[in-house]
């Protein structure tokens, strides 16, 4: 089965073609940094009106990458949430469209839950059951996964997410957009250990997650003490410090609580080197082993949606002709495949 991915929750417009026999055949990705730059951060009517024009150039572009024609597809996947919801609904009014005129079935995807099984288009894919730490500029989620569709939510932020903290730092710094990348460009000058971070609710039991107060911490150690490059630097490995120790002692927690040893983790920030220096470390420590998903496939891409959608429209999941989407949609909701 061919199923075409289409991706414009946000600021990247994604488009790829997943074949369930032979694998991930082609895809484009395209991003919306520049047209955002001078604003300072993702400017939603500005991201819906770029993919209007972006999606179906890219759709025909991936089609003829693939070596297809429109009339080899067999299923279209698009985004429907959670996300910004003008940007959704232009890639789910096209891909419900190209679906209706193509005569082919469509269907609605979680966001997230193509973000948890990106790892899922590697060569060494992750075997169920796993726990997942989905961890990007919206969400920071410990999910336990049984199975596509069985998830069961250990914990999550009850503020900003990890990859907010780092954009919202990043700017509190005076560094451009997208700050979230640069902050850890900047981190890796900085020296360890000159500024000691609070490591955010990890002296209370449970597994969630909240950086505002760290936040908030760095603001005010940004405005007594950033007076020269270096302490810029060191502010900002301090920062990525804090959140990375975080982030790895939760992942222990849930990996104890569940009694699990492989751990997945995906989303923007799984990209960030530190982390997955130390979740590797941890793993490795525990007997166990992390998945992450190539580089490219860490932000929102077009191939995860085309292999979750490609999972369930194997199964027979389909949607009807309604065009819906769900800017706030609650992993656990998914039905089991």
């Amino acid at each position: 089965m061919r199923v075409l991915g289409i991706e414009t929750s946000c600021d990247e417009t994604g488009v790829a073609i997943y074949d369930t026999d032979k694998g991930l055949l082609a895809h484009q990705l395209y991003s919306q940094v520049a047209l955002h730059a001078d604003y300072g951060g993702v400017v939603p009517e500005l991201a819906s009106r770029d993919h209007v024009r972006k999606t179906i150039p890219m759709v025909e572009a991936t089609i003829k990458a693939a070596g297809l024609t429109s009339d080899q597809i067999d299923g279209v996947a698009y985004t429907a949430g959670p996300g910004l919801v003008g940007a959704l609904l232009v890639g789910a009014c096209i891909g419900r469209s190209l679906a209706y005129g193509w005569q082919i079935p469509a269907l609605a995807v979680h966001h997230m839950e193509g973000h948890l099984l990106a790892p899922m288009l590697e060569e060494n894919p992750p075997e169920f059951p796993f726990v997942a730490l989905l961890v990007s500029g919206g969400h920071t989620q410990l999910v336990q996964v049984d199975g596509i569709g069985r998830y069961k939510l250990l914990g999550e932020s009850v503020d900003d997410a990890a990859g907010e903290a780092f954009d919202k730092t990043a700017k509190l710094m005076g560094l451009d957009y997208p700050g979230g990348p640069r902050l850890a460009a900047l981190a890796e000058q900085g020296v360890a250990n000159r500024y000691k971070f609070p490591r955010p609710m990890t002296d209370k039991p449970g597994l969630n997650f909240s950086f505002s107060g760290l936040k908030t911490h760095t603001a005010n150690t940004i405005a007594t003490e950033a007076d020269d490059a270096q302490t810029r630097a060191d502010i900002a490995r301090a920062f990525q410090d804090a959140v990375v120790d975080t982030l790895l002692i939760k992942c222990r927690r849930a990996l104890e609580q569940t009694g699990l040893k492989r751990l997945v983790v995906a989303g923007g920030v799984s990209a960030n080197k530190e982390l997955r220096i130390k979740l590797h470390e941890l793993l490795s420590k525990r007997g166990g082993a992390v998945y992450f998903p190539r580089t490219e496939f860490c932000t929102d891409n077009g191939a995860m949606i085309a292999f979750a959608g490609a999972q369930r429209l194997l199964a027979g999941e389909t949607n009807d002709l309604s065009i819906k989407t769900r800017p706030r949609w609650p992993l656990d909701e998914l039905a089991a495949v």
